[in-house]
């Protein structure tokens, strides 16, 4: 298949990249290109207009704060995987993108991209929300907001987002001491997308355990579950976990799904409560 025709060109700066979408009704950012110009392919998208962003270094920079980090929107999959910085302060985000697809994609898709793409089997986005991530949002003539990740998804590849909007920063609090993270994806083969997943973040909090659960590839968005465990025992993580699979309602093969976010929930957590006392950055994966 091949695209309807498109007018394009590359914007030098985000101030010139938010003009021109906003003056062409109908135009796009284009980043990594990995989600747009496959389902431009399929004529499931007829842009009029693609602006291309990913030459834009402003973008593609990390800033430490005290309690956080701040992204910019075009970094890479692959950079998110092997840098230094964000696998020392961010393990979970560095394991989440280690998980999508194969390195080529890796190498091409970008942090802002599958944050607005709203794939419900995306593991960037399950991951920024057990964090408690905030997205910048820019739009020509409009002052910069501020958004919950958790907030921005309504629905199957659906966000609150307009098209004339652009991510250009992300900011992700760092695990404060006492907390631990996990991840866990069922995929059928390496790269595939996700069946099934779970991002965790837990500490110790008053009544026991408070767990920060995040389920993606079940539903039509990412789904957040906070409980408070009295046990951490592995009992207690599997009727958690059969707790929530059990009000899922995936849109095919049910039982299966719920069987296979179940195991999920119990090793993301199970995993989570073990770096609460141990090493935080956990095994470096490249």
């Amino acid at each position: 298949m091949k695209p309807a025709a498109f007018a394009y060109e590359r914007a030098t700066s985000v101030s010139q990249a938010l003009e021109r979408v906003q003056e062409a009704p109908g135009a796009k950012f284009l980043a990594g290109g990995q989600s747009l110009l496959a389902v431009m392919n399929y004529r499931l998208a007829r842009p009029a207009r693609l602006v291309d962003i990913g030459k834009l270094g402003e973008l593609c920079r990390v800033f430490e704060e005290p309690e956080s980090m701040l992204l910019g929107g075009l970094c890479r999959h692959r950079f998110v995987e092997t840098d230094e910085l964000i696998g020392r302060r961010l393990p979970l985000l560095r394991e989440a993108a280690h998980h999508i697809g194969h390195v080529a994609i890796r190498n091409c898709g970008t942090l802002g991209g599958t944050i607005a793409h709203a794939d419900p089997a995306a593991e960037l986005p399950a991951a920024l929300i057990a964090l408690g991530a905030s997205i910048f949002v820019e739009r020509h003539g409009r002052q910069r907001r501020e958004l919950a990740v958790a907030d921005l998804y309504q629905g199957f590849y659906s966000t609150l987002l307009e098209d004339t909007d652009l991510i250009t920063w992300v900011r992700v609090p760092t695990l404060a001491a006492g907390s631990g993270w996990g991840f866990k994806e069922v995929s059928r083969r390496h790269g595939d997308f996700a069946e099934a997943g779970c991002a965790a973040v837990v500490r110790h909090g008053e009544g026991g355990l408070r767990a920060r659960l995040v389920l993606f590839g079940v539903a039509d968005r990412p789904l957040l579950f906070e409980r408070t465990l009295h046990d951490g025992d592995p009992e207690s993580w599997s009727a958690l976990a059969h707790d929530l699979a059990s009000e899922l309602e995936p849109v095919d093969r049910a039982d299966y799904r719920r069987r296979l976010v179940a195991h999920c929930i119990t090793s993301a957590g199970s995993d989570a409560q073990q770096r609460l006392s141990g090493e935080q950055g956990g095994e470096r994966r490249v």
